[in-house]
């Protein structure tokens, strides 16, 4: 008579090691998505936190804008190139890297600058 063993393959805490990754100078970064994934998501919450920034100090119209789109861009571009020492070319250029997860962050940075400086400006 024969047994069968079930064997249960566990995976590595995946998500962990993407963010010590991410959070750690001159990382190596095997696989080209889990870096775009966390340019992504670090951009979602520049968008965010500077939307309450600017919704606190009343920057209001195309001055608020163009500082979002100068200091948005700037940080990653940093991030990418000063901390990671990250090839661009790897990834398409400067501009792959630049313009990935740029709309959405947009998106998150209006409404939570439009939500923060209406409750707080308008009666």
């Amino acid at each position: 008579m024969t047994t069968r063993t079930k064997t249960v393959e566990t995976k590595p805490a995946v998500t962990c090691s993407i963010w010590s990754r991410a959070i750690k100078s001159n990382s190596q970064w095997p696989d080209k998505e889990e870096f775009l994934d966390v340019i992504y998501w670090a951009r979602q919450a520049i968008g965010i936190i500077l939307g309450i920034v600017w919704g606190f100090i009343p920057i209001k119209g195309f001055l608020g804008l163009a500082l979002f789109m100068i200091v948005n861009a700037a940080i990653i571009y940093l991030y990418y190139s000063n901390f990671q020492n990250i090839d661009e070319e790897e990834y398409g250029g400067a501009w792959e890297l630049t313009k990935e997860g740029f709309m959405t962050s947009f998106a998150g940075f209006l409404v939570t600058w439009i939500i923060i400086y209406t409750g707080l400006y308008y009666d």
